[in-house]
């Protein structure tokens, strides 16, 4: 697959892919007043909120193991041809770290969960194994761990969308387009 010359039309993303990637954004986003919420309310009035951020975040780490393996045997559209290799680095670097800190963080987040110990569960529906013993002291140093993943995710989806948003109003190429469709 060759890349596109500038002023023709991108070749899109499929639609499998379209789909994973809003699916992650719709679940990464409201994950972060969740957490401050969490972190500056009672323990006893954020019950409902711990339990829906873990949640979101067991889904989201299924999500983002099923949009890996997709990612892996479905390689992404080109890029444009006349796009200089210092994006290219950076759009390829933003990406995979973005998989690897997104996972990373639900990793962490459920060992922490785990090493409190507290239990995770699914909705209210189904209470997920712990996954890690008892260690108060790790569990508190893990949840610092947490906040610092969420702030570079959020540091590195401020990126993303402001490379997508370059794109589309400055070159005015189709990378924004590749991904919400025309």
């Amino acid at each position: 697959m060759t890349a596109y010359a500038a002023g023709t039309p991108a070749v899109q993303y499929t639609a499998t892919a379209r789909t994973l990637h809003w699916l992650t954004a719709a679940l990464v986003l409201p994950m972060v007043p969740i957490g401050l919420l969490i972190a500056n309310v009672e323990l006893g009035r954020a019950a409902f909120l711990y339990d829906l951020h873990r949640s979101i975040g067991v889904l989201l780490l299924l999500l983002l193991l099923l949009r890996l393996w997709y990612r892996v045997t479905h390689p992404p559209p080109p890029l444009p041809s006349d796009l200089p290799q210092i994006q290219r680095l950076a759009a390829h670097a933003t990406h995979w770290s973005l998989y690897l800190l997104l996972i990373l963080q639900c990793l962490v987040g459920w060992i922490a969960t785990s090493a409190y110990p507290a239990r995770v569960n699914l909705f209210w529906l189904i209470e997920l194994p712990l996954i890690w013993w008892e260690d108060r002291a790790l569990s508190e140093r893990l949840f610092v761990v947490h906040l610092w993943l969420g702030l570079m995710i959020a540091a590195l989806i401020c990126a993303h969308v402001g490379a997508a948003l370059f794109h589309h109003f400055v070159r005015r190429d189709d990378i924004l387009l590749r991904m919400v469709g025309r």
